[in-house]
């Protein structure tokens, strides 16, 4: 049992991030707005965060230092996404190009001020873990479901989850739901019932910013205790799990947790000893959850249904 709970927390730490920023893809992907952005988003909501950290860490600690962390990674990513908004919305130019310059100027601006902001002039920012919870009162004590979700856990994993229930709530229970989809999916006869096709793009782009700056706080704080302006793909696997939930709240949860599944098995093998005792070399683990992207968008490829207007510039002129 004790492989069983180590994996699943494991998974957990992976699955989260993937979740949130997935889900922020979801947002701006049924406004109409494509965000492949969202692994530069994730490094500035990382990089402001984490900074933030490593400088208050002497002062503060444990889950108030987190939760603020967490608003500034959450404005930091919404910022950020503002110019992705812009030029795609504003400008009406190419969503992939300019997203595509996100995820370029991110690690380079993350690694140029962490080196002059620093002291000793290092690009890795360090920082000291204490968020993590070693048992949740009451609830670390129930049989299995304790040492499962309430033991060794971060608050990140129920906001997460937090995250997960309300958009699959507000997605389809909301006026503002509505109209987001009816942008995505008709943006001409969304404006004809008087609709503001850009302010609902916008939005969308603005949430989406904001939860991937989150998942790459989330992915950092489990997972190391440095950040060296990099968040190893996560923000395009992101992608490939919202493709694969087909831009759903529930399919992208449970795509989620296979992903997860998947790069657990890649870092945290050796901590498995069935794995370990297969005797393959690391470098196969550590290509396993992108083989399987590979895999599972080859299968889901031809079933995908993306919303209509996804990736179009909007022209008010045009009917």
């Amino acid at each position: 049992m004790d492989a069983i709970y180590f994996l699943f927390q494991q998974m957990m730490f992976f699955s989260i991030p993937l979740l949130i920023v997935a889900l922020g893809g979801m947002y701006s992907e049924r406004s109409g707005v494509v965000n492949i952005a969202l692994e530069g988003i994730m490094v500035s909501g990382a990089f402001t965060s984490i900074f933030f950290i490593s400088g208050v860490q002497n002062h503060m600690s444990g889950q108030g230092l987190l939760l603020i962390a967490i608003l500034i990674a959450m404005v930091t990513g919404a910022l950020f996404s503002l110019l992705h908004a812009y030029a795609a919305i504003t400008l009406r130019s190419d969503q992939t190009i300019s997203g595509t310059a996100l995820n370029m100027i991110a690690p380079a601006a993350a690694i140029y001020m962490a080196r002059m902001l620093q002291p000793n002039g290092v690009q890795q920012i360090q920082f000291n873990n204490t968020f993590r919870i070693p048992k949740v009162p009451v609830l670390g004590d129930i049989p299995v479901l304790g040492p499962l979700l309430f033991q060794n856990a971060y608050i990140t994993t129920y906001i997460g989850l937090l995250i997960f229930a309300v958009s699959a709530f507000t997605l389809y229970r909301t006026r503002f739901s509505l109209r987001l989809r009816a942008c995505g999916e008709h943006p001409q006869a969304a404006d004809s019932v008087g609709v503001n096709v850009y302010k609902i793009r916008y939005a969308g782009v603005l949430i989406s910013g904001a939860l991937a700056g989150l998942g790459g706080l989330v992915y950092v704080i489990p997972t190391s205790t440095n950040f060296n302006a990099t968040v190893s793909g996560y923000g395009f696997l992101a992608l490939a799990v919202l493709i694969f939930g087909q831009w759903k709240p529930w399919r992208i949860l449970m795509a989620a947790f296979f992903f997860g599944l998947m790069k657990t098995i890649a870092s945290a093998y050796s901590g498995i000893p069935f794995l370990l005792n297969l005797g393959i070399p690391s470098d196969i683990y550590k290509m396993v959850p992108f083989i399987a992207t590979l895999i599972a968008l080859a299968f889901t490829s031809k079933r995908s249904q993306a919303p209509r207007a996804s990736g179009v510039p909007y022209d008010k002129g045009q009917r």
